[in-house]
């Protein structure tokens, strides 16, 4: 099993973080165990609850699936995964960031007859929770549920043309009342996660919950699995809450003090009816997305031509968007400390931030084959 201890080696700043120890045999043992397909890995991430501020789940598989690949894994502070693989003296050090997190509810308040009301953790459009399945997280287990609401076949004909805010549904779980959901496990501040299992489409396509962004995730292990010798020093960080403000990037990139740093994320698959051209011209399975600029981040010049002059050289297909009102990690992170140049490599998915996402696994692959030829070639760059 894992070891953990309270002493780190010595890199400035990470010093202070817990270790995460795990001895040879362990390694040789379950490299082969945990070396399974994309499609099976993104199955295990997918499924596992990981609702901001309550990754748990995701960090435990993470730390299982990143060890293999990495000289030492820590876990920060702010309860970041940070795996490190250790490169030569005078080479770049790379920070790669994936969130962990997903978006998802929290138990706000009890009624008197058991039922549980509750807040967004992370941006989630009110129109899609009403009798969405869900899963409660509690101190006994998980309880399932379903997101409740009047009926309309007693609404108001006014009643029917709104939007029912999130704060008019509520949560049945079954119970008859508040000690009834206290007997049950419920507590106030119990996580809430949308209740969908992976399922594959065809031989290239998933559907699943919490693709945001546990495929990024999963970029960033295929990356180090690709990563058998580099120069440069590579911190692969999981981090927390992205979904609520960026937080985790922003203490671990402040501890990691890289010299440059690539957000693995998701983004939005433009190749649906009513999206306009103009809104993204991104598509599911045509390659990586790289990003220009976004509400939090204009892509610094050299990380854009690093990580397009070495998608071309390596026949790699990639998309360019500009404009998304959206943002990733990157943007936190590089404005930490004096600035760290940064950049996304994201792989465009459909329905992100909904009960269930659709990807391609291909495009997985590709954004890890592009992350990883990218620092190996890093030194010609920076």
């Amino acid at each position: 099993m894992l070891c953990r201890k309270e002493t780190s080696f010595d890199d400035g700043d990470l010093n202070r973080n817990r270790l995460l120890t795990t001895p040879s045999e362990f390694i040789s043992n379950t490299k082969k165990a945990f070396s399974l397909s994309i499609n099976t890995n993104l199955e295990k991430l997918s499924n596992a609850c990981g609702v901001t501020g309550r990754e748990e789940q995701v960090r435990n598989l993470m730390i299982q699936l990143m060890t293999p690949y990495a000289d030492e894994i820590q876990v920060d502070k702010m309860d970041n995964v940070i795996a490190i693989k250790k490169g030569k003296s005078g080479s770049p050090k790379i920070m790669l960031a994936a969130h962990m997190d997903e978006v998802g509810l929290m138990v706000k308040t009890i009624t008197k007859d058991g039922f549980l009301q509750f807040s967004k953790m992370g941006g989630i459009d009110d129109r899609i929770l009403p009798a969405q399945k869900v899963m409660v997280y509690t101190r006994k287990g998980q309880l399932p549920g379903i997101i409740g609401s009047k009926p309309p076949h007693i609404q108001k004909e006014e009643e029917r043309k709104k939007i029912l805010a999130y704060d008019d549904l509520f949560i049945d779980i079954g119970a008859e009342s508040k000690e009834d959901a206290a007997k049950m496990g419920i507590s106030i501040g119990d996580v809430v996660a949308f209740d969908i299992k992976y399922v594959n489409l065809g031989k290239d396509v998933a559907i699943g919950k919490a693709f945001d962004n546990r495929a990024g995730c999963l970029t960033m292990v295929e990356t180090l699995k690709l990563l058998e010798k580099t120069d440069c020093t590579v911190c692969a960080v999981g981090t927390v809450q992205e979904e609520v403000g960026l937080r985790g990037a922003a203490t671990a990139a402040f501890g990691v003090d890289p010299d440059l740093a690539i957000a693995l994320d998701v983004t939005i698959a433009g190749d649906v009816p009513g999206v306009r051209e103009f809104d993204t011209t991104v598509k599911m399975g045509k390659g990586p997305a790289l990003t220009i600029s976004d509400s939090g981040l204009i892509t610094h010049p050299k990380i854009l031509r690093w990580l397009m002059e070495t998608a071309e050289t390596q026949k790699i297909p990639f998309q360019l968007e500009s404009g998304l009102l959206g943002s990733t990690d990157a943007a936190r992170i590089s404005i930490t400390r004096q600035g760290i140049p940064s950049g996304n490599v994201s792989i465009a998915t459909r329905y992100i931030h909904s009960p269930v996402g659709m990807l391609s696994l291909k495009d997985i692959e590709n954004c890890a084959k592009l992350t990883a030829a990218a620092i190996q070639n890093a030194k010609e760059y920076f």
